[in-house]
């Protein structure tokens, strides 16, 4: 450790207390997630749901796309309802004109002001207090409840398969006809939403709040944000100034300035001959681009689908390529090219570990690891379209080889396993080139946390794999948000600064304390709120206070290291500047320029504007996610995964030089399409939802009657003009990677 002792103490101290924290709070989420009841019965006893109903229902769910056509408990696509929010607001209004029908002759919205007030006391009382579960396992439900959610059952029923009447409904939602044929099928997922519904507003044991935390907002039965969620989201405000506070006076008081190199006569890293396996990486840079294009093509499609629902410009493809697969291919495709340009770097910085060699096998390993991740690829999109257009695969078999129904972990549980060994191969390729490393003379200091990121890398995809096909949806979605949060935005994260400091300092463009300082410090700042800031996620799933508190606590600590990403970005784009030699890098410098902009503001501003929980009760399964999705996920990691493949291109294709016109035009629509799909679209759309999530509730934010007004129609028109900006830059930059992949050079 040497010099470096107090900043390693300092990153296994974060990584020892974050981990315990999320560990412990773990069993909290599995001792509290809202249980699957063993039956719900009526006022006479009899059987109304069983366990398996529900069970049955999650996979009918899961085969239909789940979180890919429409959300549940807040998360997942955001053109059709929340299931959860939408079946509760039916469900009441039907218990409330049944009532009213019996007792008065007339519907509820025909009741004078007194009688009404009377039946919402009774409705929230039944609703909240009188659902509980009792020691066997059963809910005991009202006959008047029982005819409500018989009511709306039919409802989802009719939805799912291809009753003419609501033809217009499923062009709004973006659904195709006979989403679920089988009518079986379809009577089961409505006993799975009922669930998601009852876990909404029934009060938790021992407690004034619902198990998710009296979320969605629900004025019929008094879904309000809790006490605890306005102090937690006030500690979250005073946590991130109090964490920049702090920032800035250790920037200013323990920052050494360091006197930086002399930048070298030539490219250093231009003198390494090519390994056999860096020779191979052409074919990883020519997959992450062709992903990349596919990926973008296809959210153009699942942007204009927002506003024909069925049709392309009039031509149907609902029937072959529907929203929910689209989308499900959208956001895989996006995790698939994000890591491949990540592999990429570790791959080619690998050899250089090595002495400049490859061992033994090195370049079958590459190859190898290739052709899995092809095999992944067409494999899980393969299995998506035999479960949602084909109807061919339900049950386990869907969630094995078709859909599992969660964002980001679609593919199904045996293609995820298939990945996972992929990134077990990668990290054993990039392990066997750096162990040996050690073994040589000098300061390891900077080899040590660059391998501790590759192993964060490599390793922390496999808790996807930590819960089953009917695990209930609070366990599932803390398992989710360990690889869609802490892997992508922490580990991730710690990889490209290490990895950028590696490559700097060979660059002789920092010093190697610079480069090694930098990498610790950036891993404990990144880690510190990133690790138990993933309970952000977790609010409203069904876990309980103490959850909330961390999750508001670190996750605005998450911000803070954000403050300094200018002075980053300024650094990065004047190494460009630093000798003549390095205007060959302009376009990856620009790239990780990008980065920091992006990251300054995607996930810092927008994601501060959903991370407290006052804030994310009301905006949780709202467009402004989806401001905060786009302008993270490309913005920074997508712009991070092009960096490193230009880069290395730059290097495994030293005869080739991109065109500068193009990769200019190219980098500014990308950036511009991206500013363009959030202020003409996303961020507008996402205030409206939010204003009327706030007045009525989150079911009338997400309804037909609100998303299908004029004036929010126009608003996803338009943003048709900023995905064809940013769609033409993307091809202008896919371009010069193709052709650098397939140049030949001059020396071979």
């Amino acid at each position: 450790m040497g010099q470096y002792k107090k900043l390693w103490y300092t990153l296994i101290c974060v990584l020892a207390v974050t981990f315990s924290l999320l560990g412990y709070l773990g069993v909290e989420v599995y001792r509290q997630a809202p249980p699957f009841p063993e039956k719900f019965v009526s006022a006479s006893g009899a059987t109304i749901i069983t366990k398996d109903d529900i069970h049955k229902g999650q996979s009918a769910w899961q085969s239909t796309g789940g979180m890919e056509l429409g959300s549940v408990l807040g998360h997942g696509a955001y053109q059709a309802p929340d299931w959860t929010a939408d079946f509760l607001h039916r469900e009441l209004v039907a218990w409330l004109d049944l009532t009213a029908q019996a007792e008065h002759g007339k519907k509820f919205d025909d009741l004078d002001v007194a009688q009404k007030a009377a039946l919402q006391a009774r409705l929230k009382q039944e609703y909240r207090e009188q659902s509980a579960m009792d020691e066997s396992g059963t809910v005991k439900l009202s006959d008047t409840r029982v005819k409500a959610i018989e009511q709306t059952a039919q409802y989802y029923i009719d939805l799912y398969g291809n009753k003419p009447e609501l033809d217009k409904t499923r062009e709004s939602f973006a659904m195709k006809t006979n989403t679920l044929p089988d009518v079986q099928a379809r009577q089961h997922l409505t006993k799975f939403f009922f669930w998601t519904a009852w876990s909404a507003s029934a009060n938790r044991p021992n407690s004034v709040a619902t198990y998710t935390n009296n979320w969605p907002h629900e004025p019929l039965i008094d879904n309000k944000p809790t006490t605890e969620n306005y102090m937690w989201s006030f500690a979250s405000i005073v946590f991130l100034l109090a964490g920049v506070g702090f920032l800035v006076w250790g920037y200013h008081f323990l920052r050494k300035q360091e006197v930086e190199p002399e930048v070298p006569e030539y490219d250093p890293l231009a003198k390494i001959v090519l390994t056999p396996s860096q020779k191979a990486l052409w074919k990883y840079a020519a997959l992450t681009v062709i992903l990349f294009i596919i990926q973008i093509l296809l959210g153009g499609l699942v942007a204009h689908y927002t506003v024909e629902g069925q049709t392309f410009y009039g031509i149907e493809l609902s029937k072959i390529l529907p929203y929910s697969l689209a989308r499900t291919w959208h956001l895989q495709s996006a995790l698939f090219w994000i890591a491949t340009g990540f592999l990429t770097a570790g791959l080619f910085i690998a050899p250089v570990l090595n002495g400049g060699k490859d061992p033994k096998y090195q370049a079958l390993g590459v190859n190898l690891l290739y052709v899995a991740l092809f095999i992944v690829v067409a494999g899980s999109y393969a299995g998506n379209f035999t479960s949602l257009v084909l109807n061919k695969l339900s049950g386990s078999a869907n969630f094995w080889f078709g859909h599992q129904g969660y964002e980001y972990l679609d593919l199904g549980r045996f293609w995820q396993l298939l990945l996972t060994v992929g990134f077990l191969l990668w990290l054993f390729l990039m392990l066997r080139c750096a162990i040996p490393a050690f073994k040589q003379g000098g300061d390891k200091n900077l080899l040590a946390i660059f391998v501790a990121s590759i192993v964060g890398v490599g390793a922390f995809y496999a808790p996807g794999l930590f819960y089953g096909e009917h695990t209930t949806l609070a366990v599932m979605e803390y398992w989710r948000w360990w690889v869609v949060h802490l892997w992508v935005e922490g580990f991730f994260e710690v990889f490209a600064t290490a990895a950028l400091a590696f490559i700097f300092y060979n660059l002789g463009l920092v010093s190697y304390k610079s480069a090694t300082t930098a990498s610790l410090v950036a891993g404990s700042l990144f880690l510190v709120g990133g690790v138990p800031g993933t309970f952000h996620h977790l609010y409203f799933t069904g876990t309980t206070t103490p959850v909330m508190a961390a999750g508001a606590s670190f996750s605005a600590l998450e911000v803070v290291p954000l403050i300094l990403l200018g002075h980053e970005a300024y650094e990065h784009w004047s190494h460009q500047h630093a000798a003549p030699w390095m205007k060959r890098l302009r376009w990856p410098l620009m790239c990780f320029v990008a980065v920091a902009f992006w990251n300054m503001l995607g996930a810092g501003v927008f994601g501060f504007l959903i991370n407290p929980p006052i804030s994310l009760y009301y905006l949780q399964g709202l467009n402004t996610t989806a401001v905060h999705a786009h302008a993270a996920l490309f913005g920074v990691y997508g712009f991070l995964a092009l960096g490193f493949v230009l880069l290395v291109g730059c290097y495994i294709k030293p005869d080739y030089t991109y065109d500068a016109k193009q990769m200019t035009w190219g980098f500014w629509l990308m950036n511009a399409g991206l500013i363009g799909m959030i202020i003409s679209s996303l961020l507008p759309i996402g205030i409206f939802q939010a204003y009327a999530s706030i007045t009525e509730g989150l079911w009338y934010a997400r309804s037909e009657e609100f998303m299908q007004q004029g004036h929010l129609e126009m608003l996803r028109w338009l943003r048709t003009i900023a995905d064809f900006v940013f769609i033409g830059g993307a091809c202008l930059f896919a371009w010069q990677v193709i052709r650098m992949s397939i140049s030949k050079d001059k020396a071979a």
